[in-house]
């Protein structure tokens, strides 16, 4: 057996074969589909829900929500406790845990990441309420950090904001400036990024320093597209891996799609219509140039009744979603808030135009009363079918609208400068509905420059801003239970917006690249847009072909030997290249 295994081999030699090349494996990539623009990296600046994606990516917060159930676990801190009052709470930071560039993750840059926000004004852009009611922030040591707070604050697990690393903020200078774009940026989460081009693509790479272990493939790219069509159609191609937030047309278009598998989950968002209601500075001056007639809470009753939530999640919805109510969504259901008989707010037309009557709005001879601006963002599929019905639904009652469709950033701009009348909006919301409250307290509004706050709807309202107190404070959950929808059943009647629907998060992934993904919470859960990281660090790639299956040679059997050849004697043999997991078409 071995004279003939040297003699073929020998054979193979004479005839000038080489020993078959190495299959170069490329990097395992993630590619996920985007529709919306980044506002900021910066995590202190960052709310666009995509930026706040990626930055959950980028860094831990102090604590973190669980994959499977989104119950408290370890973040930076794995140990927490508050004093008996308290008004005191000890976290530890253990050792061992490093940022991306392998230095030390302490508690001074805990320490570092709150004080910042608490003398920056600035700094308290994106998260500021988690903040406000704090005392102060020490470092006693590299592993215990100690918050003190002016008044009990039942959210202290769960302050969900960025830790950033001391030893690269502490040169940042201006953070309104600081675009925190050097690359690759120091971070403490799963993954590193590493090149963004603002409106192609974000690159990042697998995080080797993440304390809870590498991911699992190397690279992890957000693609952008103008709309979800072309990102549906490029995940039906295989350009890309997975796509959230789809339409309704275009979840089902996939379905039975080989190679492609479907999430349909109860989300965490809730899509909403603005009704300026007079927007005001912190200090009381009014900001930007919304119809005065939005002032009267009569008004935008009047345009809240004009609606038909039923209609709207039929027929553009498709029924994935749940009509519209309070501010948290029922996937929270312990919070959500839904309107009691008394207080429910039907579909009435007529009503709606008996109350403009009563409120000194009486319809002009062409039938109308007074034209309102609706802003909505182009290319998303929802703001352009919706605004559709509401422009029949607005003319039903005098009011016709001048549809703007623009893009996220220019949406922003008039959301944040208060110029528009209606507009098209939507928060996701967290674990605990503290920060989704906040948004519409009084603090929230901006300064007099009309910056440095993240106020939703310009909303300003003492009864509420009591019952933001109130509950912050509240230990008792069940007593807290009840503040926080009082609190929803005063934003509804006051209605400085219509929460119009909560829809089902529909995504899709190619189940041929990617075998599975990990949701929060583990049944019924999402892929993208968690209450964390888990859906991105938890992906595994499909297994690569290996093994004599992907060998570009024949094999000949010799005896119980198997060797690798070509035949070349009166045979031409023409050599196929192969996809692998890193070559895809």
């Amino acid at each position: 057996m071995r004279v003939k295994a040297c003699a073929l081999l020998a054979i193979a030699t004479t005839l000038g074969l080489a020993a078959p090349p190495a299959v170069a494996q490329g990097p395992v990539i993630l590619k996920v589909a985007i529709v919306q623009q980044i506002d900021s990296m910066n995590p202190f600046l960052a709310v666009f829900q995509s930026s706040t994606e990626v930055g959950r990516l980028m860094y831990d917060y102090l604590t973190a929500y669980a994959a499977d159930d989104q119950r408290v676990t370890e973040g930076i801190a794995n140990r927490w406790e508050p004093s008996a009052d308290k008004l005191t709470w000890t976290f530890t930071v253990p050792e061992g845990k490093k940022w991306s560039d392998g230095q030390p993750i302490t508690a001074r840059d805990v320490a570092f990441t709150y004080n910042l926000m608490l003398t920056d004004e600035v700094a308290r852009t994106a998260n500021g309420s988690f903040v406000t009611n704090f005392e102060s922030v020490t470092a006693t040591d590299d592993k215990t950090v100690v918050i003190k707070t002016k008044a009990p604050q039942v959210t202290m697990l769960a302050l969900d904001i960025p830790i950033v690393p001391e030893h690269v903020w502490a040169k940042a200078g201006s953070i309104k400036d600081y675009a925190n774009d050097q690359m690759p940026v120091v971070g403490s989460g799963p993954f590193v990024l590493t090149e963004h081009v603002a409106g192609q693509f974000i690159k990042l790479k697998a995080n080797k320093n993440y304390w809870r272990g590498a991911a699992k493939y190397d690279e992890l790219h957000f693609v952008y597209f103008q709309n979800s069509d072309a990102a549906v159609q490029a995940l039906a191609k295989g350009e890309v891996d997975l796509v959230n937030r789809m339409a309704p047309a275009q979840f089902d278009s996939l379905k039975d799609k080989a190679g492609v598998a479907r999430n349909k989950a109860q989300g965490r968002r809730f899509t909403e219509l603005l009704i300026n209601p007079g927007a005001q500075t912190r200090s009381g001056e009014p900001i930007g140039d919304g119809n005065p007639a939005l002032k009267d809470v009569r008004v935008r009753r009047a345009i809240a009744q004009a609606v038909d939530l039923d209609a709207l999640v039929q027929r553009v919805n498709l029924g994935y979603a749940e009509k519209g109510s309070g501010l948290v969504p029922p996937v929270f259901d312990k919070w959500h808030w839904q309107p009691g008989e008394n207080e429910l707010r039907k579909f009435d037309p007529a009503a709606a135009n008996a109350a403009l009557d009563a409120a000194g709005f009486p319809r002009k001879p062409d039938g109308s009363r007074f034209a309102l601006r609706l802003v909505g963002r182009a290319g998303r599929a929802y703001d352009e079918q919706a605004s559709e019905y509401l422009k029949r639904s607005m003319s039903d009652i005098g009011i016709p609208l001048d549809v703007q469709l623009v893009s996220d950033n220019q949406l922003n701009e008039a959301t944040t400068a208060a110029t528009y009348d209606l507009a098209f909006s939507g928060w996701a919301t967290n674990v605990d509905p503290d920060f989704i409250l906040g948004l519409h307290t009084c603090a929230q509004r901006p300064g007099a420059d009309g910056k440095g706050g993240t106020t939703d709807a310009y909303f300003c309202d003492a009864t509420y801003d009591q019952l933001y107190a109130r509950q912050l404070s509240e230990f008792d959950e069940g007593k807290r239970v009840e503040i926080v929808k009082q609190m929803q059943a005063r934003f509804y009647d006051q209605v400085p917006a219509v929460v119009l629907s909560y829809e089902n998060a529909l995504e899709a992934y190619r189940s041929d690249h990617f075998a599975r993904f990990t949701t929060q919470p583990a049944q019924g859960g999402v892929i993208m847009a968690q209450n964390g990281m888990w859906g991105y660090y938890g992906a595994e790639p499909a297994a690569r072909t290996a093994g004599a299956s992907s060998s570009k040679w024949p094999a000949i059997a010799i005896g119980g030997m198997v060797l690798v050849a070509l035949v070349v004697v009166g045979v031409v043999v023409t050599r196929r290249r192969r996809a692998t997991a890193g070559e895809r078409e």
